[in-house]
């Protein structure tokens, strides 16, 4: 899904000016780290939080709702 993400190296500049926590699970990035831009949630995420989210995702970066029970 490259179209959604942009994979980078954390560095010390994204580190001190943008963030050094996953914007999901809020997990301290270090760098490094191996690190995912989500082009549509505008935030940095962690590996596992990466995967995820591009296993509930689909080509067009969408999230696919499962059915969530009777009335879901």
């Amino acid at each position: 899904m490259s179209n959604c993400f942009i994979d980078q190296i954390a560095s010390q500049d994204i580190l001190l000016r943008v963030t050094n926590v996953c914007g999901e699970c809020y997990s301290d990035i270090k760098v490094g780290d191996q690190i995912y831009y989500d082009m549509q949630g505008y935030r940095y995420l962690c590996k596992t939080c990466h995967q995820e989210l591009c296993d509930r995702m689909n080509q067009e970066c969408e999230i696919i709702h499962e059915d969530e029970g009777l009335f879901g």
